[in-house]
C-alpha cells in the first residue's frame, strides 16, 4: 500500500503542473508520514484520494483565542452523516481549548474532552488512515500535530436479519448471516458468552483489502491447526477477495478433488456447533458463507436440524441421505450395465418390458442416459438462476413437457424418464454435495458402458481409494466414516442422544474433550 500511495503521488507530480507550493513540496518521505503541517497533510490526502467524488474533505476549527484548525476527510455512502455532525463536527467547533491545560495534549483533549465515540484511534500511518477511511471511518487531522484521530462513523446500508434460502429448517433458528462481517460476528458472539471465544482479524487482498475474521475457542481449538490456516492465509497473494469462495479455493486441500475440505454455512447455530467442537471459522466481509474447517466427508449427510429432533428422526434422516448419495451415483450406471451387460440379471417379465419400451429408439442406452442427465441439469440450473416462483414453474412443467415429448417422438425410453427421475430427487437429498454427485455420476456411467458391473465397481473403488487419500488440515477426510467403536459412531452416519455423546471428536478438540460436565443426564428416565 505504501508503494501504490508513493507512485500515486509522484505520478500525479509527472503527469500534472501543479502551481500549489504546499503540494509541489511534499517529499518521499513526506509521502507516507504525517507531519505538523495541516496544509501538507490536507495535500498529501487529497493527492491520494484524487478523482473520487464521493470523498469529502471538510474543513473548520474550533471557537475561542487559542482556536485550531482542522480537517475531516469521509467517504459518502459508507459514513453516518448525522453521527459525523453531532459527535465531531459541532464538539469541536464549540469547544474553546482556552480551557484545556496546556499540559495536556490536544489530540488528547480531543478524544477524552471533546468528540464523543466509542472508537477513536490515534496514527500517523497513511496507510492506516487512507484505509480507514475507504473502510467508512472519518479520520481528523489537527494543526500542528503528527498524529490523526480515527473515528469509527460506519453506516453503510446492508440487507437485514433473515433465514437462509439455501438452509431452511422445519424446527431450529431462523436467523442467517449477511454481508456485514460485524453483525456476523455478533451473531456468533451473542450465542457463546465466553471470554475464550477469539476474534482475529486479517486483510485478504493488495486492493480491496477484504476484511476476514478467524474465529475460535481457545482451549478447544487444535493450535496445529490454527497455525497451519493461518500460515495459508498469508501466502495469499491476489488483488481482490469478494466472496469466501475464492479463499476456500486458494486454502484446502486437495484442490483438484471435487469433493470439499472447507465447510460453509449461511447459519450461526451450524457455526457455534462447529467451534464448540474445536473447529475454526473463518468470515468474510461482503459474503453470508461463513467457511468451517477442517471438514470431513460424514459432514456431507449432517444438518443443524437432526439435533433439534429427536434422535431417532435424526439418524433416520442420515440413513436416508446416505442411500439418496447412492441413488444419486449409481442407478444410471446400474441400469445401463444391466441393460447393456447383464440382462440376465433382471427378472424376465421386467426386461420384456423394458424392451418393448426401447422399440424405436435410435440411441444407445448409455447415449440416451447422457442426453438425459445433461437435460435434468439444463432445467436444474435455468429453474435456479431465474426469480423464484418462474423458476419453480419452468422447471416442473419444462421437465413434464420435455419428458413427454422426448417418449412421445421416441427419442428416449420411458424407463430411462423414471431413472432419471429418481436420480434427481435423490439429489437433492445431499444439497451440497451437487458438484462431486455430478462428476461421480458420469464417470460410473462411463464406466459401467464399457465394462459393466465390473467397471461400475472399479469406479467404486477408485472412489474410496481417492476419498481416503484426501486430507482436511492434516485430519483424514473419511475420519470416523468406517469406525466401529460405539463413542466413534455416535455422531457420524447416526444421531445418538444427548446424554451419550459426552466427548467431542477426537483429533478435532485440544485438550478439553469433555463436552458434558455430569453423568447422571438422562438416566433417570431410563
Amino acid at each position: 500500500m505504501f508503494k501504490n500511495i508513493k507512485d500515486r503521488i509522484m505520478n500525479k507530480k509527472r503527469n500534472e503542473n501543479i502551481n500549489e507550493n504546499i503540494t509541489e513540496n511534499i517529499t518521499e518521505h513526506e509521502a507516507w508520514e504525517l507531519n505538523q503541517s495541516l496544509d501538507k497533510n490536507k495535500a498529501l490526502l487529497q493527492t491520494i484520494l484524487d478523482n473520487d467524488d464521493m470523498v469529502t474533505f471538510r474543513d473548520f476549527e474550533t471557537k475561542g483565542k487559542a482556536s485550531l484548525k482542522c480537517f475531516i476527510v469521509c467517504v459518502n455512502g459508507m459514513v453516518n452523516n448525522e453521527m459525523i455532525n453531532e459527535n465531531i463536527i459541532q464538539p469541536v467547533t464549540n469547544a474553546s481549548l482556552d480551557e484545556i491545560s496546556k499540559q495536556t495534549k490536544i489530540t488528547d483533549a480531543f478524544i477524552n474532552k471533546i468528540i464523543v465515540s466509542n472508537s477513536i484511534t490515534k496514527t500517523s500511518d497513511v496507510n492506516q488512515l487512507v484505509c480507514s477511511v475507504l473502510y467508512g471511518d472519518t479520520i481528523l487531522l489537527i494543526e500542528n500535530e503528527t498524529e490523526a484521530l480515527i473515528i469509527d462513523t460506519k453506516g453503510w446500508g446492508m440487507r437485514g436479519i433473515s433465514e437462509p434460502l439455501a438452509e431452511r429448517v422445519v424446527r431450529g433458528p431462523r436467523e442467517g448471516f449477511t454481508e456485514s462481517v460485524m453483525p456476523n460476528l455478533a451473531l456468533i458472539r451473542k450465542r457463546i458468552s465466553n471470554p475464550d471465544l477469539k476474534f482475529q482479524f486479517k486483510e485478504i487482498g493488495v486492493r480491496t483489502k477484504t476484511k476476514t475474521c478467524l474465529c475460535y475457542i481457545n482451549g478447544l481449538v487444535n493450535p496445529k491447526i490454527l497455525q497451519e490456516l493461518m500460515e495459508r492465509l498469508d501466502d495469499i497473494n491476489i488483488d481482490g477477495i469478494t466472496d469466501s469462495g475464492m479463499i476456500e479455493e486458494l486454502i484446502k486441500d486437495a484442490p483438484l478433488s471435487p469433493f470439499a475440505t472447507i465447510g460453509n454455512t449461511e447459519r450461526p447455530d451450524v457455526v457455534v456447533s462447529k467451534l464448540l467442537e474445536g473447529r475454526i471459522a473463518l468470515v468474510c466481509d461482503g459474503t453470508p458463507f461463513v467457511l468451517t474447517l477442517p471438514y470431513l466427508f460424514i459432514e456431507y449427510f449432517q444438518a443443524n436440524e437432526d439435533y433439534y429432533n429427536n434422535y431417532i428422526y435424526g439418524s433416520i434422516n442420515r440413513l436416508l441421505k446416505g442411500f439418496g448419495f447412492f441413488l444419486s451415483t449409481s442407478v444410471p450406471a446400474v441400469y445401463v450395465a444391466l441393460i447393456t451387460f447383464h440382462q440376465e440379471m433382471i427378472p424376465t417379465p421386467l426386461i420384456l418390458s423394458v424392451f418393448a419400451a426401447r422399440q424405436g429408439i435410435p440411441f444407445p442406452t448409455v447415449v440416451e442416459a447422457v442426453i438425459m442427465l445433461i437435460a435434468f441439469e439444463i432445467l436444474r440450473e435455468g429453474g435456479i438462476r431465474l426469480p423464484g416462483p418462474i423458476g419453480s414453474a419452468i422447471g416442473f412443467v419444462g421437465a413434464l413437457i420435455i419428458g413427454q415429448a422426448a417418449v412421445e417422438a421416441k427419442f428416449v425410453s420411458a424407463p430411462m424418464i423414471i431413472i432419471v427421475a429418481l436420480t434427481g430427487i435423490s439429489n437433492f437429498l445431499v444439497p451440497k454435495m451437487f458438484g462431486p454427485l455430478l462428476v461421480m455420476r458420469l464417470l460410473f456411467l462411463i464406466s459401467a458402458s464399457f465394462l459393466g458391473l465390473f467397471g461400475y465397481l472399479f469406479g467404486v473403488i477408485g472412489l474410496f481409494i481417492h476419498l481416503m487419500s484426501i486430507r482436511s488440515f492434516g485430519l483424514p477426510y473419511m475420519l470416523h466414516t468406517g469406525d466401529l467403536k460405539m463413542q466413534d459412531i455416535k455422531d457420524t452416519t447416526i444421531r445418538a442422544p444427548w446424554w451419550t455423546m459426552k466427548n467431542r471428536p477426537k483429533l478435532l478438540a485440544n485438550e478439553d474433550s469433555n463436552r458434558q460436565f455430569t453423568g447422571n443426564l438422562g438416566k433417570k428416565e431410563r
